[in-house]
């Protein structure tokens, strides 16, 4: 039989019983200070020279979004075939660049199949900064880029990329197996941007750091596939496949072939996988197992790789072929280091 004297007696016990056990909660990640910090990493060779850039605003106490700006500016200002203006045109003989830009808090901002501006990661930072949107291209990127102050540079091509262009002519053949060569005179492979037999490949520099205040932030500019289709674009501007940064838990760049990046959401699955506790190389690993189930007997054809960082300051990364580098520098350590791959 129901008593409210009972009752009430029982509703007090209940919430005595409740301050004493309170109910869980998920627990909460906690920020850690990182031991080895600030830092900054990069793919490829070619961070070596971009990371020093980078390295001498964070040692001065400079933000991590600011020091891979800059970084890959070094990489944007240099005429080399697989980034900046002096890169390989499309097929129609066009250069367009691509880049994306995120800092510690979720603020990003990218620009695609941009022509005539030497900068496009400092475009993609005037995106996250100064509009409402994420995303700009064409014609709409360069207009914001010219309104923003950026010089629009001459349409043509570099020395190197005319004659590659030319030589590419004589076959018009696309394909873009992006398989690291072989550095023969240095002994080591190097970044898939060379001509062999004819046929191109590409890349990207993308870039982590994690400044003193223990903040993370990343970028990620090229100029995309040479000899590709006119308004292609690959992973490298897009946020959560090229480039993604959580700041409690972690980044992570890619870099090869764009394509089979984007079909796994590349970057923010690799961050995904550190959340759930795997460390930075586990997380790669896992990633690029999964574009080769994807993938089958195709991925002997092609490569792809992630770089990633944690919150804490943990390094890791993981390709599909053996030959991907990437730079590192932090207090006492520069050096270029190379991953393991999922083919030995």
């Amino acid at each position: 039989m129901f008593n409210r004297r009972n009752f009430l007696q029982s509703l007090t016990f209940l919430s005595a019983g409740a301050a004493i056990h309170p109910t869980k909660t998920a627990a909460q990640p906690k920020r850690v200070v990182p031991l080895n910090m600030p830092l900054v990493i990069s793919t490829w060779d070619a961070g070596l020279l971009a990371n020093k850039k980078a390295w001498s605003i964070l040692q001065n106490g400079g933000r991590a979004v600011d020091a891979v700006e800059e970084g890959v500016k070094e990489t944007e200002a240099s005429q080399n075939c697989c980034v900046g203006l002096g890169a390989n045109p499309d097929r129609d003989g066009y250069v367009t660049l691509d880049a994306c830009i995120m800092d510690e808090n979720h603020n990003c901002g990218a620009v695609a199949f941009l022509e005539r501006i030497k900068h496009p990661i400092s475009v993609a930072r005037r995106v996250m900064e100064k509009t409402p949107h994420v995303f700009l291209v064409g014609e709409g990127a360069q207009q914001f880029a010219l309104l923003e102050g950026f010089p629009l540079e001459p349409s043509t091509l570099s020395p190197a990329a005319d004659a590659a262009y030319k030589s590419w002519l004589q076959k018009s053949r696309y394909k873009s197996p992006s398989i690291n060569i072989e550095n023969k005179k240095n002994h080591g492979p190097f970044a898939p941007s060379r001509l062999e037999n004819g046929e191109w490949n590409h890349d990207t520099i993308g870039m982590l750091a994690l400044d003193k205040s223990g903040n993370l932030s990343g970028s990620c500019t090229t100029s995309g596939a040479g000899f590709k289709m006119r308004g292609r674009v690959g992973d490298s501007p897009i946020i959560g496949a090229g480039l993604f940064v959580d700041n409690e838990v972690g980044a992570c760049v890619a870099t090869g072939q764009g394509e089979d990046v984007i079909r796994v959401a590349g970057a923010s699955s690799v961050v995904g996988l550190m959340r759930g506790g795997l460390s930075p190389e586990e997380a790669c690993k896992k990633m690029i197992e999964r574009i080769v189930a994807i993938k089958k007997e195709k991925v002997k054809d092609i490569q792809v790789a992630f770089l990633a960082i944690s919150h804490l300051g943990e390094i890791g990364a993981f390709s599909i072929h053996p030959g991907f580098s990437y730079a590192l520098r932090s207090e006492n350590t520069e050096e270029l280091k190379w991953a393991n791959s999922w083919f030995k």
